[in-house]
């Protein structure tokens, strides 16, 4: 199908024009930052805040145990089994601090944080700071 649409300068699947525009935008941001080694810092700092936190916290550690292996992206923090993390990311989400579910599959008791590029380290730093205030009113 896809041969023939291109035959006739035809798309099968029409791609999303706001997608490309998002993605036009944070390329154009990202490359105002200082390119690659801007946006790849800025996930470093935020993954050093987020396993730094997880690291000295009593109740959570890192759920990929070697440093050297863990996600600079995508941070995934195991919680004590006395402590609940659905709860913890539904009230997280009540105040407007959403997407922080563990993958479904996995079943754990853990949230997924993202540090993508675009996520200021300072958020990061501050979801911990949430993090905490949620648990110690569990």
């Amino acid at each position: 199908i896809a041969v023939e649409n291109s035959r006739l300068d035809q798309t099968y699947n029409t791609p999303a024009v706001s997608t490309l525009i998002l993605l036009a935008e944070q390329i154009e941001w990202m490359n105002a930052g200082g390119g690659l080694s801007f946006a790849a810092g800025r996930s470093a700092q935020s993954s050093d805040i987020l396993y730094s936190w997880a690291d000295k916290t009593e109740y959570t550690t890192p759920f990929v145990v070697d440093p050297a292996m863990r996600s600079k992206v995508v941070g995934t923090i195991n919680f004590d089994d006395s402590i609940d993390a659905t709860k913890i990311a539904t009230a997280l989400r009540a105040n407007g601090i959403v997407d922080t579910e563990p993958y479904r599959k996995l079943g754990k008791n853990q949230l997924r944080i993202g540090m993508f590029p675009a996520v200021d380290p300072g958020d990061v730093e501050a979801l911990t700071a949430c993090i905490e205030h949620v648990v110690a009113a569990l």
